[in-house]
């Protein structure tokens, strides 16, 4: 009797470890670091304010491999993220990293496409085109004409992926689309982090988050 209410006791502690961990944020269902990182990031969201905080380290998001901090979701068929980003500080690499991110997998070498703001001012759509692959630069990359832009947005129709920037008070310009054939269903969405330096960790506040999704 006494070894069944001790199982009992175990599952229960487990069952309410689980739900912890995949505890909302937002309008995401969980945040991890991605490829081990020296440091560790967090992701949190103010009820209040309606703002993300995102704090990450990570050596980079490039070559055949990431570290970064991750807050997301997992979506199906099209949509369009949009979100308003603003580093905190004056930071200490300027290719530190903050945008959005599609992800195959929480793998470090997964397939991805990302809409990248710098710390620099650099705003860039990125991918990796397959699991295991190397990024390459300028093969991979699509390049915004504007610096020090306010607002991202990733649109979704098919394999087809679309960033639209905007600086702050201006209206969204398409800078670039990209087919992605090898990006599976469900896909991982959501807000990211990359100090570009394993020995600090970064951070930004993420504002005005929309996720919207299309209609099968």
């Amino acid at each position: 009797m006494r070894s069944v209410s001790f199982f009992l006791f175990i599952v229960a502690i487990g069952i309410s470890i689980s739900f912890t961990a995949d505890k909302p944020t937002g309008a995401f269902q969980h945040s991890q670091d991605i490829g081990k990182p020296k440091l560790a990031g967090s992701s949190n969201y103010n009820e209040v304010t309606k703002e993300y905080r995102l704090r990450g380290s990570g050596y980079n998001i490039w070559f055949a491999r990431d570290e970064f901090q991750f807050l997301f979701k997992k979506m199906s068929g099209d949509f369009t993220v949009t979100a308003d980003f603003e580093f905190v500080g004056a930071g200490t690499d300027p290719h530190r990293k903050v945008g959005w991110m599609v992800r195959e997998s929480l793998n470090d070498d997964a397939a991805h496409i990302s809409a990248v703001a710098h710390g620099d001012g650099l705003t860039v759509f990125q991918w990796r085109v397959k699991k295991g692959m190397a990024m390459r630069d300028p093969e991979d990359e699509i390049f915004s004409p504007q610096k020090n832009i306010h607002t991202i947005q990733v649109e979704r129709k098919g394999n087809a992926y679309t960033m639209r920037v905007a600086k702050k008070g201006e209206a969204l310009q398409t800078v670039g689309s990209h087919q992605m054939p090898d990006l599976p269903t469900p896909l991982f969405v959501g807000l990211y982090i990359c100090s570009h330096n394993p020995e600090k960790v970064e951070e930004a506040i993420v504002r005005n988050v929309q996720i919207v999704q299309a209609k099968p």
